[in-house]
């Protein structure tokens, strides 16, 4: 930049801050349902389980255009619920994208299976079907695409891909709660799809919360064993599964909060809008990568994801620091590189998308500046 980062500071208009998530302006108004909800919860003495999560999961199952929810503690849990289902163990390969948060691949790792890391589409962020078609070996016992920053991956071919293999499919759906593929809700086109309620989603709660969908019977009923240890009856086990129980409190919470969802995704989708809208007008867009969504696609925008080309994305970052505007680097290293996983032999170079994306992306807050800071003469494209 021609100009010093403080430089453009000081000569920037002052503008109220701009956080990366603002949950109080979305909890204000529901504050008295919260209260009474949770207040039934405690009169009622059931916290784990019980109706406020058989509500949930019927009513997410209809949201999600599926047979089956199966709520459970965390989404990371969703995701070890769903291989466990899977009966995916050591020996086994699970091919994952390298650009995602860590719980997609530790979910395989932690059943002694190998993750596989593949390389992403640049245009979405996505998991890249040709080279998951290229990955595909005797040992790939499930793919698990992620419908990152709101938006599905490209599921026809991921489909096709999984069907010519006879390999199950597991949605990772934990950024994408309603989005759309060709109609096709997030989480009920693969096998078992995994959602996710940390406070952070577009449906988050007060805490911790997952939830599993399928359209399976059989796998919808092994889900089920799955995250009370494998019991039923009461004391008696089948399988042994794991303790991934949604509490009610939680799902009382979510309640709440879902019939609000979808105005909630069109005030999203009317922010991104405005965002693209206010870097055309000041001619941003042939220094920075907006992202889109595709043909066919309701994206959610979990996310507003940037690219800062160059190696000038710290700088920028840091100017939007000093303006009190939030931003995030989703993700500023690839799960091939994570120290964890440096046993598999991977090294930067083998995926270069994912490299790329990891130094050039940048989440904007969700609360918008004013097109005024956005036109200023600091953030004007000569001085970029």
């Amino acid at each position: 930049m021609n100009r010093s980062v403080d430089d453009q500071a000081a000569r920037t208009p002052a503008v109220a801050g701009v956080p990366l998530l603002d949950l109080a302006r979305q909890h204000g108004p529901l504050q008295e349902q919260f209260a009474a909800a949770l207040a039934k919860v405690c009169q009622s003495g059931w916290f784990c389980l019980g109706p406020e999560v058989k509500q949930l999961e019927e009513s997410l199952a209809r949201y999600s255009g599926v047979k089956h929810a199966i709520g459970c503690a965390s989404g990371s849990d969703a995701l070890l619920l769903a291989l466990m289902a899977l009966e995916v163990g050591p020996g086994d390969e699970v091919i994952v994208p390298s650009f995602t948060f860590f719980a997609t691949a530790s979910a395989v790792a932690r059943l002694g299976a190998a993750p596989v890391f593949a390389d992403i589409d640049p245009a979405t962020f996505n998991i890249d079907p040709a080279c998951v078609h290229g990955l595909l070996t005797a040992k790939t016992r499930a793919i698990i695409p992620v419908h990152l920053y709101g938006q599905c991956a490209e599921m026809d071919a991921l489909l096709e891909v999984s069907r010519a293999a006879g390999v199950p499919l597991v949605e990772d759906a934990a950024q994408a709660i309603g989005a759309e593929f060709d109609g096709r809700r997030a989480g009920s086109m693969g096998q078992i799809g995994c959602f996710s309620f940390y406070p952070t989603k577009n449906l988050g709660g007060a805490g911790d919360g997952g939830m599993v969908t399928t359209g399976d019977d059989k796998l919808a009923e092994k889900l089920r064993l799955l995250r009370v240890h494998g019991m039923e009856p009461r004391y008696y086990h089948s399988l042994v599964g794991v303790n991934s129980r949604l509490d009610a409190f939680q799902a009382a919470i979510l309640n709440v909060k879902l019939p609000h969802l979808d105005r909630w995704t069109d005030m999203r989708t009317e922010s991104a809008d405005r965002y693209t809208a206010l870097f055309h007008e000041a001619g941003l867009d042939r220094l920075v990568g907006l992202p889109r969504a595709m043909p066919h696609r309701r994206h959610v925008w979990n996310q507003y994801v940037v690219r800062i080309p160059d190696g000038r994305r710290d700088q920028l970052r840091s100017f939007l620091a000093e303006a009190k505007i939030g931003s995030e680097i989703y993700y500023p290293l690839g799960l091939h590189e994570q120290q964890c996983f440096l046993y598999l032999g991977y090294r930067r170079g083998d995926l270069p998308e994912t490299d790329r994306a990891t130094a050039e992306v940048l989440a904007k807050g969700h609360k918008l500046a004013g097109p005024n800071y956005l036109k200023h003469r600091s953030l004007s494209p000569k001085n970029a």
